[in-house]
């Protein structure tokens, strides 16, 4: 994870938001800095975009929806699914007790020998509690905060402490290890998706079987894809490569985007993004019990994972009859790029968009990454980027046979066939044999200004 730029207060603690795994030898979390907003009472939305920090604290509110939800076709996924009947793991510092969650959060494990709760609820970080807020979160009075998939079931699975010193000389950090046996522990307690917003460069065998193990049991793990800030990390490497679990098969290694809806540089970029989505000026739910916007600098991509992993517990609520593997490639095979045959290192298949996710039309003649529903053919060749969506009024591409059919002596018939030959031509994404899929409300598969 990156090192905060700025800390804030949960009661006496100083609580790093933005979670820090840079205090392990080669174990990176994929957060970033910290800021907080006050109570938002009489505020406008873009005061969510200029928070300076102060004190979340259990009165702190924020009136305004946050931001993500739009760019994530929320209120078109939400008039066919909110997620129930999903459980979403949150493998991470744990889920503090918040009116936002209370009605979400189901029994949990805690990892952690510190002498804490065992079901995961504490929280002296802050991470966690925000990861499941974006999640999950529902709608509390005087408040705009809510998750992408709030009535999806939250399962906390305290993974470590804290970054401080004294927490890592005690065995209460970070660790692989107990990231690995977190991610056991979900899938044993049946959570459909396992969100892990922690990585590590280091391709440790014993994380590789926690998910294999995972897999088998029906879970999706869902994985930050790291930060390039690793200021104060010894021995982090904030070069581009392969991060971890992200980089094993079956996991949705996610990227961050920016305010702009792009992904920018602060995210490690490699063959191990699948996919992207917000993760910068984050309203979420607080261990301190109130609201907090985070996230403020740099985007980052444990807050990314979070959204993903909402999407696609929306998608499994949607779908549960089908598999891990059909699940990631409904989010991937709808996420908005530029280029509809190609991934890209830098944000994967694109950003994620759940409303065409659910409403996919699984089949032969869709373009982009390789399908694992029965009858799929191969994925077209890349033929260049397409050209944006667009409507074009004009004579149709038979026009000309029909005049040449016709015969100069048949002119009167020729103008009447021109002119019924006009008509409205729109860019489609998939081959005329397939099935048509309902119209969507977003912004479609592919747009001329997507990130690349």
């Amino acid at each position: 994870m990156t090192r905060p730029r700025r800390a804030t207060r949960v009661g006496a603690l100083t609580v790093a938001l933005g979670l820090g795994l840079t205090a392990v030898p080669g174990i990176t979390d994929a957060g970033a800095s910290a800021s907080v907003i006050p109570a938002a009472t009489g505020l406008a939305a873009p005061a969510i975009l200029s928070a300076t920090q102060d004190d979340c604290v259990a009165s702190t509110r924020i009136a305004e929806t946050p931001p993500a939800l739009d760019a994530l076709q929320s209120a078109a996924a939400w008039e066919l699914t909110r997620g129930a009947g999903v459980t979403v793991a949150v493998v991470d510092s744990g889920v503090a007790a918040n009116p936002h969650l209370d009605a979400s959060v189901v029994p949990g494990v805690n990892l952690v020998p510190d002498g804490t709760d065992g079901g995961g609820r504490t929280d002296l970080y802050g991470h966690g509690t925000v990861i499941a807020g974006q999640i999950a979160a529902q709608i509390i009075p005087k408040s705009g905060v809510q998750g992408l998939a709030p009535e999806a079931k939250i399962l906390p699975v305290r993974v470590y402490a804290g970054k401080t010193d004294r927490q890592i000389q005690d065995g209460f950090g970070p660790s692989t290890a107990r990231m690995a046996e977190g991610i056991r522990v979900a899938a044993d307690r049946g959570a459909q998706i396992i969100n892990v917003s922690m990585s590590t460069p280091a391709e440790d065998a014993g994380l590789a079987a926690a998910v294999t193990y995972a897999k088998e049991r029906g879970s999706l793990v869902i994985a930050s894809a790291g930060n390039r800030d690793t200021s104060d990390a010894v021995g982090d490497d904030d070069k581009d490569g392969i991060r971890y679990p992200a980089g094993f098969p079956g996991v949705v290694g996610v990227a961050a985007t920016g305010t702009s809806g792009t992904v920018t540089n602060a995210s490690i970029h490699g063959s191990h993004v699948r996919l992207s989505a917000p993760g910068q000026t984050i309203a979420s739910a607080w261990p301190a019990g109130g609201d907090c916007a985070v996230a403020d600098g740099d985007p980052a991509t444990s807050y990314a994972a979070a959204y993903v992993s909402a999407a696609a517990a929306l998608v499994a609520a949607a779908h549960p009859d089908e598999t891990p593997a059909q699940w990631a490639y409904r989010l991937e095979a709808t996420a908005v790029r530029a280029q509809p045959d190609t991934r890209s290192n830098i944000s994967g298949w694109g950003v994620v968009q759940p409303y065409d996710a659910i409403v996919l039309v699984p089949g032969s003649g869709l373009r982009g990454p390789a399908s694992p529903f029965p009858g799929a053919t191969a994925t077209p060749k890349p033929t260049g980027t397409p050209e944006a969506v667009s409507v074009v009024v004009g004579p149709g591409p038979d026009a000309a046979a029909i005049t040449t059919a016709t015969g100069i002596g048949l002119g009167a018939l020729v103008l009447l066939g021109a002119i019924g030959a006009l008509s409205v031509f729109v860019s489609r994404r998939r081959d005329d044999t397939a099935p048509r899929r309902p119209s969507p409300t977003g912004r479609g598969l592919y747009r001329d200004d997507a990130t690349p």
